[in-house]
């Protein structure tokens, strides 16, 4: 499954990724944001487990901004395994 989001609240303007037949994320990428951080965290979460990164990342704030790239992934992992779910 192939998910596109488009984050509220922060610098990155789109976030790709898909979820193969595991839940597992695959081709995580961010359009915009802080370049190095956002490839760190592409990196970091290939092949991760969707629901487990979505709990790890819920809630993590950038400065007074109320949430962050890692905050938005969370929601779009969210949405993409509640419409998967629903399928």
């Amino acid at each position: 499954m192939h998910v596109d989001f488009m984050p509220n609240g922060v610098c990155s303007r789109y976030i790709m990724f898909d979820l193969d037949d595991e839940n597992k994320i695959h081709n995580l990428n961010f359009v915009g944001g802080c370049p190095g951080n956002l490839k760190a965290i592409s990196r970091l979460l290939e092949g991760a487990d969707a629901l487990k990164t979505a709990k790890t990342l819920r809630g993590n704030l950038c400065g007074s901004r109320g949430t962050s790239c890692a905050d938005q992934l969370a929601i779009a992992i969210e949405e993409a395994l509640t419409r998967k779910e629903s399928a």
